[in-house]
Order: structure tokens, then sequence, then C-alpha cells
């Protein structure tokens, strides 16, 4: 599942910052619902990580290290918090891979495809 982001409209994966108290892994669960609306069961364990910048309200630009961790969905709601700001599409790990612009992501994801299972262990 690609969610758009609300500034450039790019493709991305659900991302955020940790709230107080929050590990990295329950963070992407809480993110991956308030994005795209995605129930489910989530890896303790990352797959990998990728850097982006990001565009800061003061034009400069942050490089950002994002930890990836896959969730196995078991429902898409159809009602969540950041429904009417962003996108939410599913598609093929080739066609994901294809659609965000970080050259790393796209690695992580072709490569999570090919064996998901052997990425969370």
């Amino acid at each position: 599942m690609l969610v758009t982001s609300r500034g450039t409209g790019r493709w991305i994966l659900p991302k955020g910052w940790p709230e107080a108290g929050e590990t990295l892994w329950q963070s992407a669960v809480r993110e991956s619902f308030e994005e795209a609306g995605l129930h489910g069961e989530i890896s303790q364990v990352e797959v990998g990580s990728y850097y982006y910048c990001k565009m800061l309200n003061t034009g400069f630009e942050r490089r950002c290290e994002v930890r990836v961790f896959p969730i196995k969905v078991s429902r898409i709601g159809d009602r969540w918090p950041e429904k009417g700001q962003r996108e939410r599409k599913w598609v093929s790990p080739d066609e994901a891979a294809a659609l965000v612009a970080e050259p790393d992501l796209s690695e992580l994801i072709l490569d999570f495809a090919v064996n998901p299972r052997e990425s969370c262990a």
C-alpha cells in the first residue's frame, strides 16, 4: 500500500515520528492507520531503512532515515484520520518500486517482495 505525501503528493510508504513512549514499530503501525486506514499485525523487526530529504517549513531540507516495518494487513478501514488529505493505492511490488522516488526504497520493496517471510525473520 502506498499513500501520497501531503506536501508534494509523491507516492510514499506510511511513515512518521514516534510519539512519547512509542517504539519504532508501534509508531509504524499507528502511522499506517492514520495515513491509510490499515489494521493488522506488524513485525517488530524492520526489513530495512532508507533516507529521504524532508522539506521543512523554513525552506531548508533535512535528511531523514526511515526504518520500514512490514504489516500483514487484515482490514482496510473506510474512515481514518488523514482521509481526504492523502490518496492510498494498492499496487504490485514492481509498480510500487517504480512509483516511489527514493532508489533505496525501490530496492527495499523489491527485495521484500522476493521473500517476505525471510525478510521479517
